[in-house]
């Protein structure tokens, strides 16, 4: 596991620094075999990597190669030139640029395991989205928050029910090229265009045979990927948000799980974030699961008058 320091302070005190304003402080309380032909060549090497940031340039439009892409020995080329073709087929069979979306944020921090899951629609060609967040309940059972509506637009995060002193009726707007941690982790979802793209940093991919996810057979790849790379890889007008997260962590590795179906597609991936400098490592285990491919997405941002700009009680919920 690759520990990963936010460079403003400890493992509580980092979390807590992410979380400012986001659910993560309120939830947490800042304390298969076999496969084709092509599944077999993708098992390890050039061909898994491939695969993977293949997959990821689909849905965030980016090159997948990057500078590097003409570059390396022929079975790199040919690599590429696979799962590109794998890819490419996939976009035409009706990969589309929107998805109905599940995620999940699982922490653990002071002897706590808390779990914050989200359930919406998110269009990659236009980078937003809307989840409604559903944060834990207490140890008795109460629910003790009420769930948050956030939507997910470039540069920007909008969040209803978000905390103590903002009125029903009014977001909150958090930039999130500002966030030390890109919103991978800040809004209690890794927003999923962030998600994707991290993976066309993605390095060392060992392919760990074929599996079943809700009836779709899916090709598990297991691997790391590096923030900074990814960040070089999107186009400079969408960056914003993923290149503060490559300045804001000392260590930009992270590890990951990813799910391809059998057209290439991105299905689910599983990042593993961890923090920790002086106190004990606080872990973060965040889930995406892409499904529903083509679904229609509307996503209404809100009037300047519709957005409470006063301050926010942390710790508390209305």
């Amino acid at each position: 596991m690759v520990v990963q320091q936010h460079r403003s302070g400890g493992g509580a005190r980092a979390v807590c620094a992410l979380a400012v304003m986001g659910v993560m402080a309120a939830a947490a309380g800042c304390s298969g075999g076999g496969g084709d032909r092509a599944a077999a060549d993708d098992r390890a090497g050039p061909g898994a990597v491939e695969a993977v940031r293949q997959a990821a340039a689909v849905l965030t439009g980016a090159d997948a190669g990057g500078a590097s892409s003409a570059e390396g020995s022929p079975a790199q080329a040919g690599a590429r030139a696979d799962a590109g073709t794998r890819a490419g087929a996939g976009a035409e069979a009706g990969a589309g640029t929107t998805a109905k979306v599940n995620t999940s944020m699982e922490t653990a921090a002071g002897g706590t395991r808390v779990t914050i899951r989200g359930r919406g629609t998110y269009d990659f060609r236009s980078r937003s989205g809307r989840l409604k967040v559903v944060l834990p309940q207490d140890a008795v059972g109460k629910e003790e928050h009420l769930p948050i509506t956030e939507l997910l637009a470039p540069g920007a995060l909008y969040m209803m029910n978000r905390g103590a002193g903002v009125p029903k009726d009014k977001w909150v707007r958090i930039d999130t090229t500002a966030l030390a941690d890109g919103n991978l982790v800040t809004g209690g979802a890794t927003d999923p265009m962030a998600a994707a793209e991290l993976l066309l940093g993605a390095r060392a991919v060992t392919y760990l045979g074929e599996s079943d996810l809700a009836g779709v057979t899916v090709r598990h790849y297991r691997g790391t990927a590096d923030i900074g790379r990814a960040a070089r890889q999107v186009p400079a007008a969408s960056r914003g948000a993923l290149a503060a997260a490559a300045k804001g962590f000392r260590t930009d590795t992270v590890p990951f799980d990813a799910y391809l179906d059998e057209q290439g597609r991105l299905r689910k991936v599983r990042h593993r974030f961890s923090f920790a400098n002086e106190g004990p490592a606080v872990e973060v285990v965040s889930t995406t699961l892409l499904y529903g491919f083509g679904v229609p997405v509307s996503v209404k941002i809100p009037a300047g008058r519709d957005i409470y700009t006063g301050e926010i009680r942390q710790g508390q919920q209305p």
